[in-house]
């Protein structure tokens, strides 16, 4: 994967030219003064070096000349007016000591646009991820936690989010989890639950602390749940405080199915706990879940192959409904997952579903960019999707 280097003396400029590098697939580092530049580039020559001009022209004198000395064989990309005198400067200087300057990135820019500045970089066609052991992944503090916001349908605020685990490897980049989950009958499962449980409890610490508290969801397999002592250690993971208003655990509905007895079992005893159990990806296996003496499930998470298209596919668009129907008559949400068009967002919506998620909102993001995207979202006077 390529990596870049993100030189600006604001950080949050950085930030938001990091994440933008990143959703193109770039490896990134960030650098917020010239002093700091040498030993960036010691430890990993990046493939990109993008200078903001935030800086005075003293600093990136320094920073130019810091390049030259590393003998950096990249490309520069500045970020500002191409007209400005500090812009052409920086370009004139940094042609005469030989650095490979790309033209210059207007501001303001769009995805695109940025996109086409360094198409030059970008792999032609994807490249294959590592199959990582998640020992090592594990050991080298390799994997974290991203969410994806759900949407409450009537008021279009954020209510909550599902933590999606993901590794970011040195060399790949961002790795997805089929790479390097395992079988939950591998002996590092329970050292992949302990993290996820961990995590989550820690970055909703977070949240707390930058903008009060979310609701959360992890995912787990219905194994977990049969293992006693791994539901007694989650349970004592909970947070002693009053803001806490507890934790979402997410297992597939077709193996809850199949294991009903043992779910409700745990799924009461764990209400105590501040735990609650939700079922996930149901579909058109909904009717097993009919006539149940015991419901003590919060959400039905409607399976996005049936929620994707629903709009225009009467099939879709009555499984949809059939599974809202069954959470409303026991006291459950119906959440919609994989919401990507406005067409389907109004049928979700015309349906009864409580909570929304997918693309049309927002992508899966590190706990940091879920921070300020959610505050954004929440503060944005106008929510129409």
């Amino acid at each position: 994967m390529p990596r870049a280097c993100v030189t600006d003396g604001k950080k949050h400029l950085r930030t938001f030219l990091s994440d933008a590098l990143e959703e193109l697939g770039f490896i990134t580092s960030e650098c917020g003064q010239a002093s700091e530049l040498a030993a960036v580039l010691d430890a990993q020559q990046p493939d990109l070096f993008v200078l903001g001009v935030s800086f005075d022209g003293v600093e990136v004198g320094k920073i130019l000349e810091t390049l030259v000395r590393k003998n950096f064989t990249g490309k520069v990309l500045v970020i500002g007016q191409p007209g400005s005198i500090m812009v052409k400067a920086i370009r004139q200087i940094g042609e005469e000591y030989g650095i490979a300057m790309l033209p210059c990135l207007q501001t303001p820019f769009s995805a695109g646009t940025l996109r086409d500045s360094v198409a030059t970089l970008l792999p032609s066609e994807p490249a294959p991820s590592p199959a990582v052991d998640v020992a090592e992944a594990l050991k080298a503090g390799w994997l974290e936690l991203w969410y994806q916001q759900k949407i409450n349908v009537r008021t279009l605020v954020p209510s909550g989010a599902e933590a999606l685990v993901r590794m970011r490897h040195p060399a790949w980049g961002v790795v997805p989890p089929a790479y390097f989950i395992p079988d939950d009958k591998d002996p590092h499962f329970r050292g992949l639950s302990e993290f996820v449980i961990g995590r989550a409890i820690e970055d909703w610490r977070y949240l707390l602390e930058q903008q009060g508290p979310v609701d959360l969801s992890i995912n787990m397999p219905v194994s977990f749940l049969g293992d006693r002592q791994a539901v007694r250690d989650l349970c004592r993971a909970m947070p002693d405080h009053p803001a806490f208003s507890g934790l979402l655990i997410e297992i597939d509905s077709a193996e809850v199915i199949g294991n009903l007895d043992l779910v409700i079992d745990v799924a009461r005893d764990v209400r105590l706990h501040n735990i609650a159990i939700v079922l996930d990806n149901v579909g058109a296996e909904w009717p097993a879940l009919m006539g149940l003496r015991s419901f003590p499930f919060v959400e039905l998470k409607v399976d996005h192959q049936f929620v994707t298209g629903c709009a225009d596919d009467r099939l879709k668009a009555t499984v949809c409904r059939r599974i809202v129907e069954l959470a409303q008559d026991h006291g459950a949400r119906a959440v919609a997952q994989g919401v990507e068009t406005r067409a389907d967002f109004l049928a979700a919506h015309g349906m009864g579903f409580d909570l929304m998620q997918g693309y049309l909102f927002n992508k899966p993001m590190g706990i940091r960019k879920f921070a300020r995207s959610r505050s954004l979202l929440a503060s944005s006077p106008d929510r129409r999707p």
